[in-house]
């Protein structure tokens, strides 16, 4: 009786995680984004007789955006769905990643996706860390494609004497983007200094000296 009990537990909780994987598709043509609705884990709808073609359009990736403000050299345009509210559901988004010479995407993470870049201009040295802690980095040029997996470390560095661009396909509307150095050293509230120094094994005062270079200037 134990056993039978056991398999009819498995196979109602094997049938109510099909169910619930089967809930996340799409279940209409399209869920245009309501940018203004209130947000769970994602966007609701936006009302269909509303809905036109400019929530499908976005031409904010034709253009290089300007680097010469950036403190690594770089410049990331997002084309998300909070930029094209039709990709609400979809499951896509892209950016575009722009270089100036010897610019640096710095090491980050996307949570929720994972990324393949196509090489616009120039040529990069692109790269991601395996949570083993093996490098698996390459030269890329024009017209190349270099995939990154989801929540891996990786990073993008231009080091040539001439501009480099990318664009940057994610399977994810929404993907997120957490960088190293600003999470560790720039959070608030701050992460105690004695904790930050025992675990890159340096003093409090390095500590100190490098939250100051990610705190907001006043």
């Amino acid at each position: 009786m134990a056993i039978s009990m056991t398999h009819l537990f498995v196979t109602i909780m094997l049938l109510a995680a099909h169910t619930a994987l089967a809930e996340t598709n799409m279940l209409q043509d399209l869920c245009v984004a309501d940018l203004k609705g209130s947000k769970v884990n994602g966007y609701p709808c936006k009302d269909p007789s509303q809905v036109t073609p400019e929530d499908f359009y976005y031409m904010g990736l034709a253009n290089a955006a300007d680097t010469s403000n950036t403190s690594m050299g770089s410049a990331v345009t997002a084309g998300n769905v909070e930029k094209i509210p039709g990709l609400n559901m979809m499951g896509t988004s892209m950016s575009r990643i722009d270089y100036a010479p010897g610019g640096l995407n710095p090491p980050h993470l996307h949570p929720r996706a994972s990324e393949a870049i196509f090489v616009l201009e120039g040529s990069l040295f692109v790269g991601f860390l395996t949570t083993s802690g093996k490098l698996i980095s390459k030269h890329v040029n024009k017209g190349d494609v270099f995939a990154f997996p989801r929540a891996l470390l990786h990073f993008q560095q231009n080091p040539n004497k001439t501009p480099a661009s990318v664009i940057a396909a994610f399977d994810s509307q929404n993907p997120g983007t957490q960088s190293v150095g600003p999470s560790l050293f720039g959070a608030n509230p701050p992460i105690p200094d004695d904790l930050l120094a025992k675990a890159f094994s340096l003093g409090t005062n390095d500590i100190q000296n490098i939250k100051g270079k990610f705190q907001p200037k006043k």
